[in-house]
Formats: C-alpha cells, structure tokens, sequence
C-alpha cells in the first residue's frame, strides 16, 4: 500500500474512531460537565451556544468535541483553521456563508493573523460583519448582519492568542491529559470498532507509550493491528505490541530517539546544562523551532528537563534515563509535571 493510500486509510479509520456521543467520549469530564451545563442552558433558553476556547496540547480530542457540541445542538459543524484563513475576505466568505446557530470550528486558533482576527470581533459580539469594499477614496464600508452561530476555536498554544480575542470566549476549557485508565479504556473501545483483539497486557504497553494521548494510543493500536495481521496472529499480545513500538522506533516510554538524542548531547555535551537553546540545536543538528516545539514540550512534563534563565538543565531522571536506570517513566508517573 502507497503512503497516500495509507494515509486516506488512516483518515478514514480515524473518523470511524471518533465518538459520536458523549457516552462515548471517554475522560475529560470536567470539561464535559461544563459544556453539558452550557448546551443544556442554551437549549433551554432556545439560544445558541456562547463561544468556547479550547486549549491544551494536540491529540486530545478538540475536534471531537466541537462536532459533539454541533451534534448536540442538532446543527451543522463547518471547520477550517488558522493557517486555511490567509487573508480577510477568506474568513469573511466564512462568516458570511454560515446558517442559523451553525458551530464553526476553528483549529490552531493562535495562528490567524491579527489583521484577520479585527473581523472577527465584531461578529462575535454583535454579529456583524464589517467590509471594505474598494480601495483609496473610493472605498467604503459595507455592513452584513451574521445569522447566531458559535465559535468554538481551538490552539495549542493559549499565549499566543491576542487578548482582545481571548477575552471575547464566553467560556474556556483546558483539556487535561488523560490518565492511564481512560487511555486503556480508549485503546479497548478503539480495537472493538477496528474488530481486533487485544489482551490487557497489550493494552498496558501501548498506553505507557501514548504519551497520554488519544491520538497517539490510536495509532500505535492501527500499526499493532498491521503487525498482528502480517503475522497471522488473532489477537494483538504483549510481543505484538512490543514489536511495534520497535518498528516505530519509540521507546516504552514513548521517547522517541531525537529527544534522546536531545537528552545524551546535554549531559555528554554541556555536562547537563545549563545550555543555551541555540548551541544545544547545533550540537544535536536540529532546529530550534523542532526543539522548541516539539520535542522539548514532553521531555519537560516527563521531568527529564528543566527551562532556567540560564538555559536548558537536565535533571537527575534524565540521567538515569540516558543510563538505562529508569524501568518505569511516563506520563501517568509524573502528574505533577503535567
């Protein structure tokens, strides 16, 4: 199978992982109970729902909460994202194309361009839609009334987000990583609707290595159940689920080898730090924006490095980890870095 098929595989399989209700939509549940509050008081009052900020790292279900919030509110749910919206007039085709109390979705939020986001102002509060139409002395205003609709928008990286658009959300949710249990819980559900066996063993591995993340545990379950299948095995074991993260080249831990690398060239390098960002990327031949952003953000809730004003500082668990000291490290061990 090419990699274009694999992928409009993966794509389809995701969607038929996606929960559809929230019976299904396992963990979460104090954002859950607060948007059940929500949609429950606007259905009451035959309102729309006020608009909702999502926040929190990738993968945990942000999308999948803004198709059941349209779902609940029997609506339509339209979605595009911040960097999809270029200029004004994208955003404003949008806007101006939407129906009565449809949700819009927007994903990675933090990315509209500020120029973009004065748009949006007004149709949130007032929903009007200002445009320009023309240009120098000729050009005028032309004002549009917006049918109700709820913004539900959603980032990765809240800071990023200009006050001015932050403080017009009714409400904000922070989506929590998920505890081992819901992870598992997930997998279970997940292996049912992908009709493979998985025994709890198998579960447990995959969990360790998913980074508290439902995404991530949903594709190490689809490439288990493809080493299962290649081998003709029914039912996806502990030695299946180990042979997949070795074919991945993740770890038990779900550290993948450039943050180890990442790690090895602080402690052998730099004597552990504290190291500048720049001279770290040289050293282990990676961009600082892949350091940053990427690899950076787990290793830190993991507790394997540390942020000072000095630079970056590995910790005492980094160095047993690099010594192949640790037997046991994730997410689920480390709550007070999450």
């Amino acid at each position: 199978m090419s990699t274009k098929a694999r992928e409009i595989e993966d794509q389809s399989i995701d969607l038929t992982l996606r929960p559809s209700n929230w019976q299904e939509y396992i963990g979460q549940e104090k954002t859950k109970e607060g948007l059940n509050i929500l949609i429950g008081a606007a259905k009451k009052r035959k309102e729309t729902v006020d608009h909702i900020l999502l926040y929190g790292p990738a993968g945990l279900g942000k999308t999948t909460l803004a198709s059941l919030i349209a779902r609940e509110m029997n609506t339509n749910l339209r979605i595009t994202s911040g960097p999809a919206i270029e200029k004004a007039g994208d955003l404003a085709s949008i806007l101006s194309n939407l129906e009565n109390n449809d949700v819009l979705f927007i994903d990675e939020a933090h990315r509209i361009n500020r120029s973009i986001e004065e748009v949006l102002y007004p149709a949130m509060e007032s929903r009007k839609l200002h445009l320009i139409i023309g240009k120098g002395p000729a050009a005028r205003n032309f004002e549009l009334d917006l049918p109700p609709f709820t913004l539900v928008a959603a980032t990765t990286r809240v800071a990023l987000l200009s006050n001015p658009l932050r403080s017009r959300f009714g409400v904000v949710f922070r989506l929590e990583f998920y505890e081992e249990e819901h992870i598992k819980q997930i997998l279970a559900r997940s292996a049912k609707l992908l009709r493979v066996k998985i025994d709890n063993e198998a579960l447990v591995i995959l969990a360790r290595a998913s980074r508290a993340t439902p995404r991530i545990a949903n594709r190490l379950l689809k490439r288990a159940r493809d080493l299962a299948e290649m081998r003709n095995q029914s039912t996806i074991n502990a030695t299946v689920a180990n042979e997949t993260l070795k074919m991945l080249d993740i770890d038990a831990h779900g550290i993948e080898p450039q943050e180890k690398k990442l790690l090895e060239t602080l402690i052998k390098k730099f004597n552990g730090g504290p190291a500048g960002l720049k001279a770290l990327a040289a050293s282990s031949n990676e961009e600082i924006d892949t350091i940053e952003e990427v690899y950076e953000p787990y290793l830190i809730r993991l507790g394997l490095l540390e942020r000072t004003a000095q630079g970056r500082r590995a910790t005492l668990l980094a160095y047993q980890y690099v010594n192949n000291e640790i037997q046991s490290l994730s997410l689920f061990d480390n709550k007070e870095n999450i």
